[in-house]
């Protein structure tokens, strides 16, 4: 599990190096599919993996509006300090966890620990989706996908 949270986390570094070369007007510009620009997509991403494990340990959400986050610098910044408290989660994470219920204030359902850590994962990989297909737009090369060669091991 681990091991796919950690390239997540490169993917999206690189994805915050590669849209440094981007205007704030291209950063949120509005487009079609996903969340709504470049800049909302990749603080989306950092809010919902920050809430869904923060709910599995049973934390209170912590609510962040995205006008408060208007620049790449600023989300670059709300991630790292987030991924440090994931992180150290992350690193109790045993195998029995997979299978504990939780619920989530926010949704009704009962889920196990796995079903949503795993959610997380594909949700953040979803994205990077649309980023690709929005920065080809651009005329730029989107950050590889590829998770061989990243050294998860």
């Amino acid at each position: 599990m681990m091991q796919m949270f950690r390239y997540n986390w490169i993917v999206r570094d690189d994805w915050f190096e590669l849209c440094n070369q981007l205007s704030i007007e291209q950063l949120t510009l509005k487009r079609i599919g996903g969340p709504g620009s470049i800049l909302y997509t990749l603080f989306h991403i950092v809010d919902v993996e920050y809430s869904w494990i923060r709910g599995i340990q049973g934390k209170p959400d912590i609510q962040v509006q995205f006008e408060d986050y208007l620049s790449l610098q600023q989300v670059k910044a709300l991630s790292d300090s987030w991924n440090k408290e994931m992180r150290e989660y992350l690193d109790t994470w045993t195998i029995e966890f997979d299978h504990e219920q939780v619920t989530i204030p926010w949704n009704n359902g009962h889920y196990t620990k796995g079903e949503i850590m795993r959610h997380v994962i594909a949700h953040e990989i979803h994205h990077m989706g649309q980023l690709s297909v929005w920065i080809r737009e651009l005329g730029l090369k989107p950050v590889s996908a590829n998770v061989i060669g990243k050294n998860l091991l």
